[in-house]
């Protein structure tokens, strides 16, 4: 396989970073019903996660081979509250991570997390988080093998 780089995405990135978020919300979609599989809930959803980025020093972090962006990561830094140890409360979070279809399984979400866990070590941290989805199987089992834990479960009830 060619090399993989990795850079900070610019605003010339936006089309294909929204792609990408459109890419997993079809696919999300097809696991839990409630995603928007539309272009301009992908849209509308980077526009959400440029903001709160740029709230928390954050980024979004691109996988490129041969000029073809083929993975995102949305990382921050984040704080818990209060009733977090001190040395706990403060940690890294990938907000998203996202490999293009045609690029799974080949280490590229790897070297994604990867450069979370370096930015965040970068930053004086001990701690990295991230979320899936219950039913995103793959997700959670490369995040297990990553070593991420069972930290926190949220429940949802439709009413």
């Amino acid at each position: 396989m060619s090399s993989i780089t990795l850079r900070t995405a610019l605003p010339k990135d936006r089309d294909t970073v929204v792609e990408l978020i459109h890419q997993l919300n079809v696919f999300e979609a097809d696991l839990v019903g409630d995603r928007r599989r539309d272009h301009d809930g992908a849209n509308a959803y980077y526009d959400e996660l440029m903001m709160r980025l740029s709230r928390r020093n954050g980024r979004i972090v691109l996988a490129i081979v041969e000029h073809v962006v083929v993975g995102a990561m949305g990382f921050s830094l984040d704080q818990d509250a209060a009733y977090v140890a001190a040395e706990f409360r403060s940690h890294g979070t990938v907000t998203d991570l996202i490999v293009h279809a045609e690029w799974r399984g080949k280490g590229i979400g790897q070297m994604l997390l990867n450069e979370a866990e370096r930015l965040t070590k970068e930053a004086g941290l001990k701690r990295l988080m991230i979320g899936a989805l219950v039913a995103n199987e793959r997700a959670e089992r490369t995040y297990r093998q990553f070593g991420f834990e069972p930290y926190v479960s949220f429940l949802k009830k439709e009413l």
